[in-house]
């Protein structure tokens, strides 16, 4: 396992800054000692995470959409990042079917901007943050690998696999792998942490319902998903962006999953019981099954690839998950130091 405080004053660039998992991630590459760069849309809504970590003050932030080259080209021409994370994405799916040409033009033309720009520009390492959604889910009882089909129903499953083809077909066409660039994709899915305050997603519903003293719909509890805590599939993207890096191991198929072992995924309902007995006992919820927007009932990948290539494995069982994860919102509610047990979480998981 490569060590991350080898991060120390490496120029890092983070897309997607302002996000739940953008702000973990550049909060975290700070801690390390990088130098942090974030490029992030300017948004009406406050962005609360970030804020609450205060990264205002300790990277440089820009404002940009991802989607305007000229704009961005000059960011990252001025900053010359020796690895760039593009986690920039509209990432809920019922906003994909509200609006799908803007996912489409984010997920899709956005990824296409950003990675010309880092070639144009002759950067060294690219990891780009995709999804586990981005593969054809054909409802199989055993984890997609690396090299399954690609494919969606909805906009925003077939937004990623869009965006990885357009990806690998820059890799392929400008032979990157090849010479000097180290390019990747990561893929990774249902991440649950504090600081997560979007709509329609299991954890933020479940906290936003609970503070407001009203009762949670629970919409397809049999829904199996590869749950997991912020920290895990960043600490993978950060040991491959170093193995990347340092290393000159060249990798025949430049995509990796991070996601839990086989026997650590768990259906919907279980969360919602296990939360309501050992977390929050006077949760109230409805089970309403979802019949207006498609959701696949199974989703699972494989991380044998990420453990045997990488030495990565995870840490945390979804008990420990959920656990951490309201701790921190508790903190939040109870609007003690968010920096505190953001620390403390990090450094319990990765010491």
């Amino acid at each position: 396992m490569i060590k991350l405080n080898l991060y120390r004053n490496v120029k890092v660039l983070v897309t997607g800054s302002t996000g739940f998992k953008g702000s973990w991630m550049c909060y975290w590459l700070f801690l390390l000692g990088a130098k942090v760069y974030g490029i992030s849309l300017k948004s009406n809504e406050e962005p609360i995470l970030f804020n609450a970590l205060k990264l205002k003050s300790k990277i440089k932030q820009f404002n940009c959409d991802v989607t305007d080259y000229h704009k961005l080209n000059q960011i990252i021409k001025s900053i010359k990042p020796d690895i760039v994370f593009h986690l920039a994405a509209q990432s809920l799916v019922t906003k994909s079917f509200m609006d799908p040409l803007s996912t489409i033009n984010t997920n899709v033309y956005g990824t296409a901007v950003i990675f010309k720009s880092f070639i144009q520009n002759n950067c060294n390492t690219f990891i780009f943050c995709s999804s586990d959604k981005c593969y054809k889910n054909k409802e199989w009882i055993w984890g997609y690998k690396e090299n399954d089909e690609l494919g969606g129903i909805d906009p925003y499953s077939s937004s990623k696999a869009a965006a990885e083809i357009i990806f690998h077909s820059f890799i392929n066409s400008f032979k990157l792998n090849q010479k000097s660039t180290k390019c990747a994709s990561v893929r990774a899915g249902n991440v649950i942490g504090g600081g997560d305050f979007n709509q329609d997603r299991l954890i933020p519903d479940i906290i936003k319902n609970y503070f407001n003293g009203k009762t949670i719909n629970i919409k397809n509890p049999s829904s199996v998903r590869p749950w997991q805590f912020v920290l895990e599939p960043l600490s993978g993207y950060l040991e491959l962006g170093l193995l990347l890096l340092t290393k000159s191991k060249k990798y025949k198929l430049p995509s990796w999953n991070f996601g839990p072992d086989f026997n650590k995924i768990y259906d919907v309902d279980y969360i919602i019981r296990y939360t309501k007995k050992n977390i929050i006992k006077d949760l109230k919820y409805n089970l309403k099954k979802n019949n207006k927007i498609y959701e696949s009932k199974f989703l699972f990948v494989s991380n044998e690839k990420a453990k045997l290539e990488l030495g990565w494995k995870p840490r945390l069982n979804l008990e420990q998950t959920l656990d951490f994860t309201f701790d921190w919102y508790n903190s939040y509610k109870n609007n003690e130091n968010i920096l505190n047990i953001t620390n403390d979480q990090i450094e319990k998981y990765y010491r």
